[in-house]
């Protein structure tokens, strides 16, 4: 293939995600106020984590948040049942590794990053989040779907390449999901929870205690003091010993695990999303249940049908949202302009050459199957902007709000330069 037609079908799909997300970003402006604040927060695809935290009412929340409970979760259940089987099921299993990959050599380096520039200890989080956390989903069910038609596609049949492809980026959304709340939630939660503690030693550290002599203390802290039965350290142990109780084995692994729930909430990392691939999962590899539904000839193919009308509807509402929410990043922030330099240097330079170098290390250890479209997919998941739900989390945290809008706003903005000229040297990888 010419390097000219490579170019062309890698920019195309990259054009149409601008286009519809520039759409969105005009609807958010004041004039038109079509997605205004209230509207991105019915539509917005994870808005359940405002429950959790209590700052949106569930019934409000069912109400209008089509997106989070139909769309997304059906999109992803439809493709997956019709294009997962059970042979090729034991062959992508590499994906969620490769995804891994993404998120650990991405925090490594915004680690590095926030080291070098000495950002602020409160936009750690932020930077590292935006860092590790890529735009898994959206992207990839936009730019996927938009090759495959292209004329100088090198993935053969354009309805085949189509299916086959929103599977593997449906796959690739409902991994990243639990990768996103498990991972890079934990880790803004951190910092964010270390910058508040140091917030309040400064403010204690500002409250001089009064020293002086008993006339200064109130009255009833003036009385006689009850004398202490002080036990030795030897006895209390031996009382403590003896009185402690031995807990059960299959106790221990009950607190163990509670333990752990309470740390990790669960309810996150099951978001609807991830529920629509384990069902899509079973439907496709369970061969009952495929029968039933899957195919023209299938007893209940209209209930397939009918999911995967549903499920189309993400795709652009989804991208609205993100236009949407870039709005804030016009009106900057006190983010430094080295921090944004350097999350656009690890995300659409470092990123992509450490993904070329594991790919093709897999494919000559033979862990990834001889499919040019999978290959392709594995390779674009090193070269996507941040994670526009990391936006999400910092509204939860109430850190980095504005600095992660312009951290979005340029990122998304270079995307079209830096997707084009990636997506057409991995079309010419898998190519050869």
């Amino acid at each position: 293939m010419k390097i000219l037609d490579l170019f062309i079908a890698s920019f195309i799909p990259v054009l149409k995600v601008l286009l519809v997300t520039a759409i969105g970003l005009f609807l958010a402006l004041g004039r038109v106020d079509i997605l205004g604040e209230e509207a991105r927060k019915h539509l917005n695809i994870h808005a359940k984590m405002f429950v959790a935290m209590g700052l949106i009412d569930v019934d409000k929340l069912r109400k209008h948040h089509v997106s989070f409970f139909v769309f997304n979760p059906t999109l992803v259940a439809s493709s997956l049942a019709k294009s997962i089987t059970a042979k090729s099921f034991g062959m992508l299993w590499f994906m969620p590794v490769n995804i891994l990959f993404t998120f650990i050599i991405g925090s490594a380096l915004g680690w590095i990053l926030v080291k070098i520039t000495r950002a602020p200890r409160d936009l750690w989080g932020l930077v590292i989040g935006c860092s590790a956390g890529g735009n898994l989903g959206n992207m990839l069910l936009i730019i996927i779907p938009a090759v495959c038609k292209e004329r100088g596609s090198p993935f053969g049949n354009a309805h085949v390449c189509i299916n086959q492809g929103i599977a593997y980026s449906s796959l690739s959304m409902a991994i990243g999901a639990i990768y996103l709340w498990s991972y890079v939630y934990n880790i803004m939660r951190i910092f964010s929870s270390k910058t508040s503690e140091v917030a309040k030693l400064h403010d204690t550290d500002s409250i001089k205690p009064v020293v002086g002599s008993s006339e200064n203390l109130p009255n009833s802290c003036t009385g006689p003091v009850l004398p202490l039965n002080v036990c030795s350290p030897k006895e209390d142990h031996l009382d403590q010993s003896e009185q402690k109780p031995k807990v059960p084995f299959l106790r221990r692994i009950n607190q163990c695990f509670q333990t752990f729930a309470s740390k990790v909430n669960l309810r996150k990392l099951l978001a609807p999303s991830t529920i629509g691939a384990i069902i899509g999962f079973m439907v496709g590899v369970i061969p009952q249940l495929r029968k039933v539904l899957i195919g023209d000839s299938a007893p209940l193919w209209v209930v397939q049908d009918s999911t995967s009308l549903l499920g189309e509807a993400a795709i652009p509402t989804v991208t609205l949202v993100v236009g949407a929410n870039l709005l804030g990043g016009l009106k900057g922030s006190r983010v430094q302009f080295s921090v944004i330099i350097g999350i656009i240097a690890i995300r659409y330079i470092a990123l992509p050459i450490f993904g070329v170098g594991i790919v093709k290390a897999a494919i000559h250890f033979g862990l990834v199957k001889s499919d040019p479209l999978y290959q392709f997919v594995l390779l674009l998941q090193f070269s996507l902007p941040p994670a526009i739900n990391i936006g999400t989390m910092t509204q939860l945290f109430g850190a980095g709000k504005s600095e992660c809008s312009v951290i979005m706003l340029w990122t998304y903005a270079l995307a079209s330069v830096a997707l084009t000229l990636w997506s057409t040297l991995f079309l010419w990888f898998v190519g050869t």
